[in-house]
């Protein structure tokens, strides 16, 4: 197999692609031997064609050719004028003499069913993969699974401290890993997980001791507390000390400091009392995984719960 099947904009600035597209004859040569290549998509014209950038000549992507439908799917107009500025992986199908000019004829499409017939077709649920954000919504993150080709990672998939909105968590163009948390093959659908990398509680609660004063930030606030997310697979509930104003500025979003006062691994409980509301909005926090995504590909089980715990949260892939 000569491709790999990374998201798209993995390929864009290594040599080998540089050297493909950068010339008549690497194209010619790349068309021969079935090459996924990658360029900017400069503009979308009045016919919905994509333009890419071949280092001065011109390269074009019909409409037809932009974009992989699944069973049922039209290709919409907001598909192909969203990729304007962005890297877009394509083969080379051949070349047009168009006005005294060689256009180079391209297929986004051809890539995206080659990456579905030998890499996405292959995967099996609990399987991990490199992943690229490329938008978000109020219910999840969509991310680029394989040559553009779309895949959902729920709101509640992404972390077990609960977020409002995947922007709490991700940010469009962020590169992630991913596990495979379910496969419509009728349809080509692929959905997908995050919180399975991100620690088990004992994993996240090893790095906090009771005594110690820490940052976190709140998630929810209730009448009996403040939910107070540690890391992105631990949150704590923050008793308010009577007397203090930290309730009134306490609000979902903020950096809070909260005092560690037991940690309960049987009941997967961390008891904090609120020290203080912060004002500004907290710095995004860098995704932790706890499994080597490069070495380990796949799980069969992931348990979140401690051993011994009342409560048994656990994902089986199967």
């Amino acid at each position: 197999m000569i491709n790999t099947y990374s998201p798209e904009g993995m390929l864009i600035k290594t040599s080998k692609n540089r050297e493909y597209i950068s010339s008549l004859a690497g194209l010619e040569r790349a068309m021969n031997e079935g090459r996924i290549l990658e360029s900017t998509a400069l503009l979308c014209d009045s016919s919905m064609r994509l333009h890419i950038d071949l280092y001065g000549m011109r390269g074009i992507i019909d409409r037809r050719d932009a974009v992989f439908c699944r069973k049922g799917e039209e290709i919409k107009d907001i598909a192909l004028i969203t990729r304007v500025g962005k890297p877009t992986c394509f083969k080379v199908m051949g070349f047009e003499r168009v006005d005294g000019e060689v256009v180079a004829i391209l297929s986004r499409r051809a890539a995206q069913e080659e990456c579905l017939r030998y890499y996405l077709s292959s995967l099996m649920t609990g399987d991990i993969i490199p992943a690229r954000v490329t938008h978000l919504e109020s219910f999840g993150a969509f991310v680029d699974i394989g040559c553009g080709v779309s895949s959902l990672l729920s709101v509640d998939s992404i972390s077990v401290s609960r977020i409002s909105h995947p922007s709490d968590r991700l940010s469009v163009g962020e590169n992630i890993y991913a596990i495979i948390k379910s496969i419509d093959r009728e349809h080509e659908r692929f959905f997908v997980g995050m919180k399975e990398l991100l620690g088990t509680w004992e994993e996240n609660a090893a790095n906090f001791e009771a005594g110690q004063t820490v940052s976190g930030i709140i998630r929810s606030v209730e009448s009996y507390g403040v939910f107070v997310e540690l890391a992105p697979n631990l949150a704590g509930l923050a008793e308010i000390r009577d007397g203090n104003d930290e309730r009134a500025a306490a609000s979902v979003g903020k950096c809070a400091a909260v005092y560690i006062k037991n940690i309960i691994p049987e009941k997967m409980k961390i008891k904090l009392v609120l020290i203080d509301v912060c004002g500004g909005e907290p710095s995004p926090q860098p995704v932790n995984y706890f499994i080597d995504c490069e070495r380990v590909t796949h799980l069969d089980r992931w348990r979140y719960s401690p051993e011994g715990a009342q409560k048994i949260i656990e994902t089986v892939f199967e």
